[in-house]
């Protein structure tokens, strides 16, 4: 009796253990799948080191003000066999610094460009964000309406088990035939079966979701329920030329392109810089030392010698290397402004595609509830009528089928529409509001 007892202990602190588990198992809301996606996206995260690096090469190119300095010494030995002094040693010691006058402006202009591909860096990790935000969207609404269909599924086994049960019953009283029976057997399994596909929809829109946030295979992600009435499904849509009109001023694609077309236009000024004349200064001490000689420090100081230079570079052929980047830069200049045009193009058609795909997704949802709706009714004056064995098994699954698909069909309407309405708003704020 003290090992059932045993047994039956362990088995309860097993059961309330995992009760627990699940109670303390946190909830994530939308917000909070952005917010995790923020720190330990990996593309994310990439994208903040292309920013770093972009600093440093602005630094690196301020730094080209600068003057360089350096300190150079070599020493020789030299052997002469048939020599009065067979052996020699040779020492010399200088400290050099040279800066650049002027280059054609290629300092100030690379300074110019770092600036901006810094600011360019920074808005391409914020559209990888944005872009983030919307494929977490998209699997955060799939996810909802995954679950929701594992709901209708559950509710149709449920009605075809007791249409089975039912069945079985009639059959056993000689009321209804043994095929009869097996096709509503049929549509249970068949149900069932449709379940198990729906858990496992669910189960990879769940994956998905944990790949856009770098989770592990052994982290479980349990998503807050969002509820909209119909009023939120069937909501008038904004003005489209509006929404345009904003997206185009949120949008930090676009920002980056007209930026990226300043960078060319500042290509286009270094690569003509190859025609400029450079003005370089220089200056160096130095001394040195041999041996056999006098003292090393006698040496030093007789060889002590400084001296200062002004070069002047006026490039005349370059075998058309300047007028070749010219043309390159001037071309890469033509090709960030059609990518500009591109991108208003590539707005235009987004959200012309979402307002369009909405409307007709509200269009389904209004008359979805009306046949979901009339679907019910009969479905539940078919199955009465099959009760009092007035209708076939025929009639009973072409009612049953009938009301599964209206549900699945009305389901899909609201849960499209919904998208369209978010992304809509995200095409005009920038935001993403989730309640």
């Amino acid at each position: 009796m003290k090992r059932i007892n045993v047994k039956f202990a362990a088995v309860l602190v097993g059961t309330l253990t995992g009760c627990a588990m699940l109670q303390a198992q946190e909830v994530w809301s939308f917000d909070r799948c952005v917010e995790w996606a923020r720190a330990h996206n990996i593309s994310l995260q990439q994208s903040r080191l292309g920013e770093d690096m972009s600093a440093a090469e602005l630094e690196a190119a301020e730094a080209r003000w600068q003057p360089s300095l350096d300190f150079a010494t070599t020493h020789g030995y030299t052997n002469t066999p048939w020599g009065n002094n067979k052996n020699s040693y040779t020492g010399n010691y200088g400290l050099n610094a040279a800066w650049t006058v002027w280059d054609g402006g290629v300092r100030e202009n690379n300074i110019k460009r770092g600036k901006i591909q810094t600011r360019i860096d920074r808005l391409s990790t914020d559209n990888l964000l944005r872009t983030i935000e919307t494929d977490l969207l998209a699997a955060y609404m799939n996810i909802l309406y995954a679950r929701e269909s594992i709901a209708i599924y559950e509710e149709a086994v449920k009605l075809s088990e007791l249409q089975a049960d039912r069945a079985r019953q009639l059959m056993e009283a000689g009321r209804l035939s043994k095929v009869d029976y097996a096709q509503l057997q049929s549509q249970y399994e068949q149900d069932r079966y449709s379940l198990v596909n729906a858990q496992g929809t669910y189960d990879s829109r769940v994956m998905e979701l944990k790949k856009l946030l770098e989770m592990g295979i052994d982290e479980n992600i349990e998503l807050q329920a969002v509820e909209w009435d119909t009023d939120d499904v069937v909501d008038a849509l904004p003005d489209i030329a509006e929404s345009y009109r904003l997206a185009v001023v949120t949008d930090v694609r676009l920002k980056a392109l007209e930026l990226a077309e300043d960078n060319a236009s500042l290509d286009v000024a270094i690569a003509k810089a190859g025609r400029m004349p450079d003005i370089s200064l220089t200056a160096g001490v130095g001394s040195g030392y041999f041996a056999p000689g006098a003292g090393f420090g006698t040496q030093m100081k007789q060889s002590f010698s400084e001296s200062v230079g002004l070069t002047f570079s006026i490039p005349i052929l370059d075998n058309k290397k300047t007028k070749t980047a010219v043309a390159k830069a001037n071309a890469q200049r033509l090709n960030a402004q059609l990518d500009i045009q591109a991108r208003y193009n590539e707005l235009s058609r987004s959200v012309e595609t979402w307002y369009i795909d909405t409307r007709a997704a509200q269009s389904r949802y209004i008359a979805g509830l009306e046949q979901e709706r009339a679907a019910a009714v009969s479905d539940e004056l078919v199955n009465e009528q099959f009760r009092l064995g007035l209708v076939n098994t025929v009639e009973l699954l072409t009612s049953h089928n009938a009301l599964l698909e209206a549900r699945h069909a009305l389901l899909q309407a609201k849960y499209m529409a919904m998208l369209g309405h978010k992304m809509i708003g995200f095409y005009r704020t920038a935001e993403i509001n989730m309640p």
